[in-house]
């Protein structure tokens, strides 16, 4: 009987001896999300500091340029109306830009874009609505051709540029080519155009509200056209993402037994793909694809002293919060942009005992 022991031991010896290490060792924990690092790296937010301005403020929009450029846009309190404002993250600070036309009157900012070298925003001016231009590190303005009631939002690639909103006999269109403005017809059934996005001058998406709900609008080089997608029953849309491979992500809230839910749609050219992720009732406007893949989007915090982002990687999602802020009771990050290896968040803070005012937060970079 020994003799047989021996036998075996001398077996399972050899069977381990022939087993490559990693089969031998436990599963490995997967590693945390990371944003412009090694796998290993547990990458945090750091809070940044923004100059104040005057409460209570408006949070509009903010893009990157790579690590050392981002602009962040929206508007201050004035005692006759609301009064732009425009900051520049220079890769080490933020600093408030007053150099711009219409700087001092009434009005707001707000999409912020990167058009080769220049910088584009829309600007509400006293009722008015205009492009800023920002070009060899000097400002000027291209003005629409006509007041709309509503400037709802635009958007801007080489070759064109187009603003949506609306007027006294309903929603308009208008482009630009480089020469002037047209003003372009939507299909019949569009009562109100929430938002615009493009990747061309001749691939161009627009979402609306139609008689018949929600719709996706397609600018295909000729005309609008409804772009068919298969909408969750009862949804709206807030943002869609284009980008250069061809991937189209869409985020919007569907309503269902009086609950409201995010969802998130992906088509990769040839198929929707719609997905739940545990989001609640987020809005996705401040949505971006990060520099690891994955999206990343501010979500409601559940701790007043802290923001919180999620991270969405296929059925994947994971969260994390930023810099523990003292006395605060709102955190709010209202955009984010992809900058660089790492992403930039602006919005508000309350501490208690005031109003909210500016915030911006990075994560790794």
């Amino acid at each position: 009987m020994n003799g047989l022991r021996a036998v075996i031991v001398c077996l399972v010896i050899t069977c381990a001896a022939g087993t490559p290490p990693a089969a031998l060792a436990s599963p490995a924990t997967p590693p945390s999300p990371t944003v412009g690092g090694p796998p290993t790296a547990r990458p945090s937010w750091s809070a940044l500091a923004v100059p104040t301005a005057a409460p209570p403020v408006a949070v509009a929009d903010l893009a990157a340029r790579g690590p050392r450029e981002a602009w962040a846009t929206g508007s201050e309190h004035a005692a006759d109306g609301p009064r732009p404002t425009l900051y520049r993250w220079d890769g080490t600070t933020w600093g408030r830009d007053t150099t711009f036309p219409g700087a001092d009157d009434v009005g707001r900012l707000g999409k912020v874009q990167f058009v080769d070298d220049e910088v584009w925003i829309l600007h509400e001016r006293a009722g008015a609505g205009e492009i800023l231009r920002r070009s060899a590190g000097a400002w000027s303005a291209v003005p629409l051709p006509q007041t709309l009631r509503v400037h709802q939002d635009f958007t801007a690639v080489p070759g064109a540029t187009w603003v949506v909103g609306e007027d006294d006999t309903g929603p308009k269109v208008l482009r630009h080519d480089g020469s002037g403005w047209t003003e372009q017809p939507t299909p019949d059934g569009v009562l109100y155009l929430m938002g615009i996005t493009a990747r061309t001058a001749d691939d161009a998406w627009a979402w609306a509200d139609t008689t018949t709900g929600t719709t996706v609008l397609r600018w295909d080089g000729t005309a609008w056209r409804d772009a068919n997608v298969p909408l969750p029953p009862n949804s709206n849309v807030h943002t869609i993402l284009l980008e250069p491979s061809g991937r189209v992500t869409l985020g919007g809230s569907q309503y269902t037994d009086g609950v409201v839910t995010t969802y998130l749609m992906t088509f990769d050219g040839h198929t929707w793909r719609t997905t739940h992720p545990p989001l609640g009732d987020t809005y996705t406007e401040g949505m971006v694809r990060g520099p690891d893949g994955a999206l990343w989007l501010p979500v409601r915090s559940d701790r007043a002293f802290q923001s919180k982002y999620a991270r969405v990687e296929g059925r994947r999602t994971t969260y994390s919060y930023g810099p523990e802020r003292t006395n605060a009771i709102v955190v709010r990050p209202r955009a984010l942009a992809k900058a660089g290896p790492g992403l930039l968040a602006f919005g508000t803070v309350e501490i208690y005992g005031s109003q909210p005012n500016l915030m911006s937060e990075r994560l790794g970079g």
